[in-house]
């Protein structure tokens, strides 16, 4: 979809229109979803951070500064709930253990497993940067760091992937 008929759609939905803003949720729902299951690795939690990301931005619409930058705002929203739910998981007593690929996943299988080796500082900007498609000045803005940290993690998340699958060695 055309970037001013997106920044139509968040203009509409910031005067509570609710068909657009359904409209603009399912335009970024698989975004979201990626981003969800790549930080939880669980399609339930990842739903759940969903729900509640949606109700969120629905509530706190009228705070997002340009309607240029809407996926941008949702996404930092969904982070910060994914990341609630891993910690209100690990206080309930760790994580559990990892579900059953649904049918769903089996196209994102190989996808899962090459950023499931990787710590969590490195697998999400890998998911935002080649996921996502964000630039690394908005990966930076999104996590709060600077964008040559960004820049360091992809460098190291890469080469962790290269050495796990063997590609470093003559």
């Amino acid at each position: 979809m055309k970037k001013h008929k997106i920044i139509e759609l968040v203009k509409r939905a910031r005067m509570k229109d609710p068909e657009c803003f359904v409209e603009l949720m399912k335009l970024f729902e698989q975004d979201m979803y990626r981003v969800a299951v790549g930080i939880l690795s669980n399609d339930q939690d990842a739903a759940d951070a969903i729900q509640e990301t949606i109700l969120t931005c629905w509530e706190k619409i009228q705070t997002l500064r340009e309607d240029k930058l809407f996926k941008t705002w949702m996404t930092r929203i969904l982070i910060n709930h994914c990341y609630r739910i891993l910690k209100n998981k690990v206080n309930i007593g760790g994580l559990e253990q990892y579900e059953e690929p649904s049918a769903e996943d089996e196209y994102n299988l190989e996808w899962k497993e090459c950023i499931s080796i990787l710590d969590e500082k490195y697998r999400i900007p890998i998911i935002l940067y080649y996921g996502e498609g964000y630039k690394t000045a908005e990966i930076a803005e999104l996590l709060q760091i600077p964008k040559s940290t960004v820049r360091t993690r992809l460098a190291r998340g890469r080469e962790r992937i290269s050495q796990f699958y063997g590609f470093d060695k003559e």
